[in-house]
């Protein structure tokens, strides 16, 4: 019987390339995002590897939606084995006094309340169904530990997601519902692109930084989803070996 993994922006990037991995695995997958186009797109390119892929528009920033992801996850399925929160946006690079209002609420909805709201109604079904539990994976950041200049939105909700995770794992023992986070540095993307292109350090300079392949990020979830629930990785750190990380500030 395959299991079933729940993947929140699973139409591009990240979310795509673990939603193709895991689906390639043997999963029955639930790409879960705002572009259906971009989710059907995902669907197409695992027809190759004889992918069970679903595709479910959603916005993680609604309750409304997010419920009625898992409950069509539920009546089609039974059950989900794995929750990756994955969903989120960049900030943009502006100085932090000219920050609008809006920028850090459509980061804060999205990056940290959209996880909430979608680990909530993941452990709501993990610990009814028989057998009982799952595992549930945030996608923290390098800058859930350190912050790049000017992003303080995004910095602010990726420290957030391991506070989350950190409770979310500890309330879901009892249930067999294990949290991990893993904290991902310069993946080939379109959404890092602009900072591995070159960004500003502490210091104003500016550079291009050294990137890694997508892929890898695929073998790390892989590596965490398929681990018993008995063990869990609680917070996995994979980045490009010469990024700025170590020492940023």
């Amino acid at each position: 019987m395959r299991k079933i993994a729940v993947i929140t922006g699973g139409g591009s990037g990240i979310g795509r390339c673990a939603a193709l991995a895991l689906a390639g695995s043997g999963y029955s997958v639930v790409i879960a995002g705002r572009r259906m186009d971009a989710l059907q797109d995902v669907v197409e390119d695992g027809i190759d590897i004889e992918g069970d892929l679903f595709p479910v528009q959603t916005d993680v920033k609604d309750p409304g939606s997010v419920r009625a992801l898992f409950q069509i996850v539920q009546k089609r399925f039974g059950r989900i084995d794995v929750l990756f929160n994955n969903a989120g946006i960049m900030s943009p690079p502006v100085l932090f006094e000219e920050l609008t209002y809006e920028q850090w609420v459509a980061a804060v909805e999205t990056n940290l309340t959209g996880s909430f709201l979608c680990a909530q109604e993941a452990m709501k079904i993990m610990k009814a169904q028989s057998p009982m539990g799952g595992r549930i994976i945030n996608n923290g950041s390098i800058s859930a530990h350190a912050p790049r200049p000017n992003s303080a939105p995004y910095t602010a909700t990726k420290h957030a997601i391991t506070g989350l995770t950190k409770s979310i794992s500890l309330d879901g023992r009892k249930y067999d519902i294990a949290c991990g986070q893993i904290d991902i540095g310069n993946a080939e993307t379109s959404l890092a692109s602009d900072m591995i292109k070159g960004t500003s350090d502490s210091q104003g300079s500016q550079e291009a930084e050294p990137k890694f392949e997508l892929k890898h990020v695929a073998e790390a979830i892989i590596f965490m989803t398929n681990l018993p629930l008995d063990t869990n990785v609680q917070f996995m750190t994979v980045m490009a070996t010469k990024m700025p990380y170590i020492g940023r500030g």
